[in-house]
């Protein structure tokens, strides 16, 4: 038996979507279950996300710390941003969201892991890539507004990381993902094992 996620739909006998927003929108499809019953399932469209864990000469990873609204906390988070062009290609936008957050660039790229962030209630799909041989970008830093604005920036070592996701202070989701499974892969076959950057991504088809 092959564990692997596969693709499957089910049909749907209506939608509709009740609520438009700035980025995002809310869906209702009438989904018929495998007995036959058809029930309403309510859920958050999202364009997908990239994330970027960077890995410094000193086995540091670059992290940002954000208020985030919905769970009235200011988080330590890596740098990530949304997919905003559709089709747009995911490293393209990881060296954007890694520049205008961060103000860094990175020589090697590799695709850590793909995740949806809570496939029960957003179709949300995020690529975390990793980010190694780093160096200050050049040119004017980003201009950078509302919750950017207040971000703070700090450097810290992968095992204090870990430390702190075990221990429940550290919340974010690309954080947790992304330390685990650069750790995983260390223990694994390595980093240069790991997929190259323009990996397929079936969960958000892009252009080369």
């Amino acid at each position: 038996m092959t564990i692997k996620d596969t693709a499957e739909e089910w049909e749907i006998r209506a939608t509709e979507t009740p609520f438009v927003g700035n980025k995002t929108s809310v869906r209702t499809d009438e989904v018929v279950m495998p007995g036959g019953s058809v029930v309403r399932r309510d859920y958050q469209v999202h364009p997908g996300s990239v994330a970027v864990l960077t890995l410094d000469a000193e086995d540091r990873v670059l992290l940002i710390k954000q208020y985030r609204h919905p769970v009235r906390q200011k988080l330590w988070e890596i740098p990530a941003g949304l997919l905003d062009v559709p089709g747009e290609n995911p490293l393209h936008a990881a060296q954007r969201e890694l520049y205008e957050e961060a103000h860094v660039k990175a020589e090697d790229w590799r695709v850590l892991t793909d995740v949806y962030t809570t496939p029960g209630g957003c179709d949300e799909a995020v690529r975390i890539f990793l980010a190694r041989d780093l160096s200050e970008a050049e040119g004017q830093r980003f201009a950078v507004e509302d919750e950017e604005a207040d971000m703070e920036h700090a450097r810290v070592p992968v095992d204090e990381l870990v430390r702190g996701v075990l221990a429940g202070e550290l919340h974010n989701n690309c954080l947790v993902v992304g330390v685990l499974s650069l750790v995983a892969a260390r223990g694994g076959d390595g980093l240069d094992a790991l997929r190259p950057a323009q990996a397929p991504w079936p969960a958000r088809p892009f252009d080369s």
